[in-house]
């Protein structure tokens, strides 16, 4: 959202975006290998845009929606599917670079094959969730991925890149707030199985 879009007019009190969803959170030393697979891309590729804080990356896992406040029963109703979902843990291997094709190009690393427990744990996640009465926005299919540069001023021809591996053994329900302050924050994180 461009800073010009935070305020209403007449100069009034800043617009927050309450965004809920669904996400692996890497550990701090996956957080610094994939720091490093971006800082390469920049150096090696030089482009324009918004460079994601490392405090920021995620994959999502499922994305519940856009509020103007925190809607508290949808996210207890999210924490209750969230605690009956039984899926093994999964080493995640991103091993690809890229961008979609969208107007603000988000340069992403993601795994070039399927990951199974990864399907599973999507799969499996939407099935309680719906179980649980919440609705999932429809999208496009999964696509997991990590956003690591956003407003690119080119897109990025999908590539190989060094393989970070990530050992993914939770995930976690986000709040994101936009608008003055932009912060995550975790309303419950849920242990894979093993």
């Amino acid at each position: 959202m461009l800073q010009d879009d935070l305020f209403g007019s007449g100069g009034r009190k800043p617009v927050e975006l309450h965004r809920l969803f669904f996400a692996l959170m890497p550990d701090e030393a996956t957080r610094d290998r994939l720091h490093q697979a971006a800082l390469q891309l920049k150096e090696a590729n030089a482009p324009g845009g918004r460079w994601i804080n490392p405090r920021r990356y995620h994959v999502t896992l499922q994305f519940l929606g856009e509020f103007d406040g925190l809607p508290q029963t949808l996210a207890t109703q999210a924490c209750a599917a969230a605690a009956r979902v039984k899926v093994a843990a999964f080493p995640l291997v991103l091993d690809r670079a890229g961008s979609f094709r969208n107007r603000s190009i988000p340069w992403w690393l993601g795994p070039a094959d399927e990951v199974p427990g990864l399907a599973t744990l999507w799969h499996d996640l939407g099935l309680e969730l719906a179980r649980a009465g919440v609705r999932v926005p429809s999208g496009q299919g999964f696509r997991p991925h990590v956003t690591v540069l956003r407003d690119a001023d080119s897109a990025l021809p999908e590539a190989p890149i060094a393989p970070v591996t990530w050992h993914v053994d939770n995930f976690t329900l986000v709040h994101s707030v936009l608008g003055a302050q932009s912060a995550y924050t975790s309303l419950g994180t849920w242990p894979l199985v093993g």
